[in-house]
């Protein structure tokens, strides 16, 4: 066990005798605490915070600089950067910006589990306007990044059991993705798009990463004949 690049905690195992299936099985007790997300309109102005994040680059903000590049699954649209632009007018507050971006993604992408696949390229999803939250996560960072924004991909859970009188959020049963935005006044501040929501205490966050393909939930290789098929079951509980 080890931590990854990103400070994620990282299990490497190998399995050297033949085999024909392989269950891994992960049991956590966590314990998650709501804040009170922070006051969007007083967040810098996002301007401000793309402007800091161009060249020259400072040491002290080199770990942030990262999310603001290409990575193996996101990459700089100018499509999407036109769309997103529509949420950041001259001036405007970054979080303001990011949230009226996720409620026109809420509006306008619509979820349907058979619509992609874990590699189902970015451009085809932004054609589709359909696929899951990894797919959301990824458009949004792709959005935020395209305008020079910095912005990293969550991977986690959601609560399975809903409260009382409200909705199944979408995305429950399996692991979950959102995306995260960093603001210099308040570091990083999560939103998930796939929900509209400011993720709290149902959320639980597994590991960060520039996309999915950072923080893949099970990674690997094996060697052999046959064909392979994965399967995923998740529960979140809330414990007394």
């Amino acid at each position: 066990e080890r931590r990854d690049y990103f400070g994620n905690s990282l299990a490497v195992f190998s399995i050297r005798e033949r085999h024909t299936r392989l269950e891994v099985s992960a049991c956590s007790r966590v314990c998650v605490q709501a804040v009170s997300p922070p006051v969007s309109a007083l967040s810098p102005k996002w301007t401000e915070v793309a402007r800091q994040f161009r060249d020259p680059i400072s040491p002290k903000d080199s770990g942030v600089y990262e999310f603001c590049m290409d990575s193996p699954l996101v990459r700089a649209d100018a499509k999407m950067a036109r769309w997103a632009s529509h949420s950041f007018g001259d001036g405007k507050p970054l979080l303001v910006g990011v949230e009226h971006l996720m409620g026109r993604m809420f509006e306008t992408f619509v979820f349907d589990s058979l619509a992609t696949e874990v590699a189902t390229p970015l451009e085809v999803v932004w054609e589709k306007k359909r696929g899951v939250c990894q797919d959301f996560a990824h458009i949004g960072i792709a959005c935020l990044r395209s305008l020079g924004i910095p912005a990293r991909y969550v991977s986690g859970y959601i609560r399975t059991i809903p409260p009382e009188g409200q909705r199944r959020l979408q995305g429950a049963d399996a692991s979950h993705a959102w995306l995260s935005v960093f603001c210099p006044l308040n570091g990083w501040v999560d939103f998930d798009p796939t929900n509209n929501m400011i993720p709290a205490d149902g959320h639980v966050r597994v590991a960060v990463g520039r996309d999915y393909s950072d923080v893949s939930p099970l990674n690997g290789v094996l060697s052999g004949g046959g064909n392979h098929e994965v399967r995923v079951e998740v529960d979140v509980i809330p414990l007394p």
